[in-house]
């Protein structure tokens, strides 16, 4: 059982928590969001409700890995969006450049088109780049190769 439930089974707020066991309201309050307490902070609330100190350890244990597998999916979908995000600069930087490069040579040297070369090689790398964000991504991200690990190891997902 949590420390949280334990607490509010006894009805108990978080201060009068902390003045039982001797720590501060704010140790309470960070034990309580899925922070990892000092032995002695655990060893002092157990104390207080009157339970084994390996059950609060284990409630620890089990919400900090809760929140590791939180972060690591939030870093996966940061990472995501960063790709996608440069892929749309790419984008906007491509027609932007094509486009003023298509002016420039009309403008000046109107008997000579030279901007099709350019616009067709950096269209092949922008291609590269389209395929890589938004059709190959599933084997280029995060998460499969947090499958794989976990796989590996022989863990469910």
């Amino acid at each position: 059982m949590s420390i949280q439930k334990m607490r509010l089974k006894r009805g108990w707020s978080q201060q009068q928590l902390a003045d039982a066991s001797g720590l501060s309201s704010r140790t309470v309050q960070r034990i309580e969001s899925g922070h990892p307490g000092s032995v002695e902070s655990l060893k002092s609330i157990a104390a207080v409700f009157d339970v084994d100190f390996s059950t609060l350890t284990k409630d620890v244990i089990m919400a900090d890995d809760s929140i590791t597998a939180q972060t690591t999916q939030e870093r996966i979908a940061f990472k995501r969006v960063r790709r996608v995000r440069d892929y749309y600069l790419h984008l906007l930087m491509y027609l932007v450049v094509n486009l003023g490069c298509i002016a420039v040579n009309l403008l000046t040297t109107p008997a000579k088109i030279w901007f099709i070369g350019l616009t067709l090689f950096w269209g092949l790398g922008l291609l590269a780049h389209t395929l890589t964000v938004f059709v190959f991504d599933k084997y280029f991200n995060g998460q499969w190769e947090r499958a794989q690990v976990e796989k590996f190891l022989g863990r469910p997902l």
